[in-house]
């Protein structure tokens, strides 16, 4: 991963290379962000910038032996912390039993949700954590000389996916740092991290892509025709991953409105045991699919209150063509009285759903709340 290949994000890219020429690099960065301003993949392309045995001006040269190792993603002193589950017979809930199909997975696109990597290690209804057996690996990785660069680089991705445990052990290695060491924290949700950790990061906020920048990538990556690719920028709203889905994944999508919009007719109905029918169809799903679930419910929300406060002539709506179609009947029922209790419950339940909650309680208490609200 260059720099070349990532679209846009020309002011963030300029501060990384500044920081490499003038010599400035910290040594504790926080890339943060929302999810789809491609941090991660700014993350690795500053990691094999630094690494670069005859870095260019703006980018890596690409043709090194450290860069040839970069792009397979298999240098010896790049290590990556992620998220992962405990899986019967995956042994201790480490990255380094994952690594070779994280490997795999960023090199086939940087650009990914934390739902889309649990899904392609199959944690099912597992959640996505950094478990406390992973502190006692960082130490020992980072404990070790540099093999062959001047620097040994940890990539930490979704930092705040850290059990408390480990967000403790972290902090003393950011405090005391091994020699010749950098952390390049990537989050999503920064405010959920530590405050001594983040005090300790220096912070680099990432912001999400342009309309054009998303706009040419989706052409390039999928020859996509102008049209439909400027369609695609429009309704991502800068955020790269969902570009991505809307070009590769339609039916997960539509999936994810067909279920909102039953919600949305059995609460209008008040028809109880078509609610608990719904409620225990997406029971039956794993736990991040559902709060994938939430977050779409939380977006068309906010999209259908925007109709409804007439923002359409204002482009500040961002709705696909079927969400569209469906909005276009829906959004009355969506106004400053409901919406917030509204999405107060969906957040709620999503936190419930975090917490390891039984999913048909709390999908069921979400749908009567909903009924209650909607009329």
């Amino acid at each position: 991963m260059n720099f070349a290949q990532i679209p846009g994000q020309k002011e963030i890219k300029e501060r990384l290379l500044r920081s490499v020429s003038e010599e400035r690099v910290s040594h504790a960065q926080l890339f943060a962000g929302p999810e789809g301003c491609g941090n991660l993949a700014l993350a690795i392309a500053y990691a094999k910038y630094i690494s670069c045995e005859n870095r260019g001006v703006i980018d890596s040269c690409g043709l090194c032996k450290s860069c040839v190792k970069y792009e397979k993603m298999i240098h010896p002193d790049l290590h990556f912390v992620f998220p992962v589950f405990k899986g019967k017979n995956s042994g201790e809930p480490v990255s380094d039993n994952y690594i070779e199909k994280w490997r795999d997975f960023v090199k086939k696109s940087p650009y990914f949700s934390v739902n889309e990597w649990l899904g392609f290690i199959e944690a099912e209804n597992a959640q996505g954590m950094i478990y406390t057996s992973e502190a006692a690996e960082i130490i020992k990785k980072l404990s070790l000389k540099t093999y062959e660069s001047d620097f040994k680089i940890m990539i930490i991705w979704l930092p705040e996916k850290m059990n408390q445990t480990t967000a403790n052990k972290l902090l003393k290695l950011l405090e005391e740092p091994p020699e010749r060491t950098i952390f390049i924290l990537v989050s999503e949700e920064a405010d959920k991290i530590i405050p001594t950790i983040l005090s300790r990061c220096q912070l680099l906020k990432m912001p999400l892509f342009t309309t054009c920048d998303t706009e040419k990538y989706i052409r390039e990556r999928f020859g996509t025709d102008d049209g439909k690719a400027a369609d695609i920028a429009r309704v991502s709203n800068g955020n790269i991953i969902r570009a991505i889905e809307l070009s590769e994944r339609a039916d997960a999508t539509l999936d994810n409105l067909e279920k909102f919009r039953s919600l949305m007719r059995f609460a209008w109905k008040r028809d109880i045991l078509s609610i608990i029918s719904w409620s225990e169809e997406i029971a039956a799903t794993g736990r991040e699919p559902q709060k994938n679930f939430i977050t779409f419910s939380l977006r068309l929300l906010r999209e259908n209150l925007m109709l409804t406060l007439g923002q359409k002539v204002n482009n500040l709506v961002f709705l696909t063509g079927e969400e569209e179609k469906f909005s276009a009947n829906f959004h009355p029922f969506i106004n400053g009285e409901n919406v917030y209790p509204l999405t107060e419950e969906f957040n709620l339940a999503c936190s419930h759903i975090e917490a390891n909650g039984n999913a048909r309680i709390i999908f069921l208490d979400l749908a009567l709340k909903v009924t209650k609200l909607i009329r």
